[in-house]
């Protein structure tokens, strides 16, 4: 399950520095390279969303190692 945590990771990291591109400078980069809410942008789009939602059990995990 590492593997899964880890991918589920770097989706939400490249999620956060587009947020931070489309703040910043309003620039969506994954609309500029797969277009405006094209079908292949809005699958990504989805992938960060379900994998951000998905590291919401990083908290109960994390608690219960610092517990053992």
């Amino acid at each position: 399950m590492k593997w899964f945590d880890n991918t589920a990771l770097t989706l939400v990291i490249i999620g956060a520095v587009n947020w931070l591109l489309v703040g910043i400078f309003r620039f969506d980069l994954v609309a500029f390279i797969f277009g405006n809410l094209s079908w292949v942008s809005r699958i990504i789009y989805t992938l960060v969303g379900l994998c951000g939602l998905y590291l919401i059990s990083l908290y109960g995990r994390i608690n219960a190692i610092s517990e053992s």
